[in-house]
């Protein structure tokens, strides 16, 4: 495999797992909050209000910014305990089948923190110096 087989893989991971959890979880979220709506669960013991707003934050803005590939590494670890506090105390009494779906997102943004977001992405083009 070459090096650019490898960023296009890294590219097709991030704006697939990126947008995915942007528009169909974080979107809805997101609307809730402008709306005035925070009725929400409080996994985390922190208040609905706080709860929302994290969430929201992990799923929408965090997504957006995996999938644009811009602080991408940074941007991974909000989604990830998202998903983690999804799969783990949000659905802990679910059967294993509801509870791998936040865990399929998490692995993909640990992939993602783990390999970087390759050479087609916006930290590549602002921050990666080259020398010629």
């Amino acid at each position: 495999m070459t090096k650019g087989n490898i960023d296009l893989g890294l590219l097709v991971l991030r704006v697939w797992f990126g947008l995915e959890m942007a528009i169909a979880h974080g979107l809805p979220k997101l609307q809730k909050v402008f709306a005035g709506d925070f009725t929400f669960a409080d996994p985390l013991g922190v208040g609905t209000t706080t709860s929302l707003i994290l969430a929201t934050f992990g799923e929408f803005i965090c997504g957006i910014l995996i999938a644009a590939g811009f602080f991408t590494r940074l941007s991974t670890i909000p989604y990830i305990i998202t998903m983690l506090v999804a799969a783990f105390i949000a659905h802990a009494g679910d059967p294993w089948g509801k509870m791998s779906f936040p865990l399929h997102y998490a692995v993909a943004a640990a992939v993602i923190f783990i390999a970087g977001p390759g050479r087609y992405s916006l930290d590549h083009k602002w921050f990666v110096k080259t020398f010629k």
